[in-house]
């Protein structure tokens, strides 16, 4: 049992379940997590112990000697990041290593809640969460964003095509993993932002995030 509220944020790559995440943690004052950063990060740090990804070993005594400094690297933010990330989170092993990690950052965080974003924040993570939304949209959207988002990054033109397919191979991996993979939970709120820009899908969220805490009356987030 927590006394601090939850607030689970799940969907695909770049769905905006990560820029939601973030203005819903500023307009109630909680803290925020981005779980796929972490991923991210064991992932880019086993590539470089490991460049062939072939020894899920490595992998694994990464995760489990997870510290928070390894999600401060720029370089966890580009599409190979997010590639690599995939790759590592089919691995049962990693997945349990990195799940004390984020259900204690949800029930004690610094702050009087905790948003957390992820794949399986609202079905493995935190199941019990007040508040589950599932953030999606067109994946030729998601592509387009990711594509704007790489190129302002990397300050280089990035062919779109090779973005859109790498998208829909993440989606695949993310979806048919054996553990944990990505799906709605049955009791969270479907956000599509196919057609919203960043500010309406914030307050979308938001707005829905209000309404279901007014028709719970549960003062406190179980995970």
């Amino acid at each position: 049992m927590s006394g601090k509220m939850i607030i689970a944020v799940d969907g695909p790559s770049a769905s905006g379940k990560g820029t939601i995440a973030k203005g819903l943690a500023r307009y109630f004052g909680y803290a925020h997590l981005d779980t796929g950063l972490l991923y991210r990060a064991v992932g880019y740090c086993t590539s470089q112990e490991n460049p062939l990804m072939d020894n899920p070993e490595i992998a694994i005594k990464i995760a489990k000697n997870f510290t928070s400094d390894k999600i401060d690297n720029p370089i966890l933010k580009t599409d190979t990041a997010s590639q690599l990330a995939s790759k590592v989170a089919v691995i049962p092993q990693v997945r349990e290593a990195l799940l004390n990690y984020q259900r204690n950052f949800a029930v004690a965080p610094p702050a009087d809640g905790a948003v957390l974003d992820g794949r399986d924040i609202g079905t493995v993570i935190c199941p019990l969460a007040p508040v589950k939304l599932f953030v999606t949209a067109s994946v030729t959207v998601r592509a387009k964003r990711r594509h704007q988002e790489l190129e302002k990054l990397l300050q280089y033109d990035v062919d779109f095509n090779s973005v859109l397919a790498d998208l829909q191979k993440r989606d695949e991996r993310d979806t048919q993993r054996a553990t944990a993979p990505l799906r709605q939970a049955e009791d969270s709120i479907l956000l599509d932002t196919t057609h919203m820009s960043i500010e309406t899908a914030i307050s979308q969220a938001i707005q829905l995030t209000e309404l279901v805490l007014l028709q719970d009356n549960r003062q406190f987030a179980c995970i």
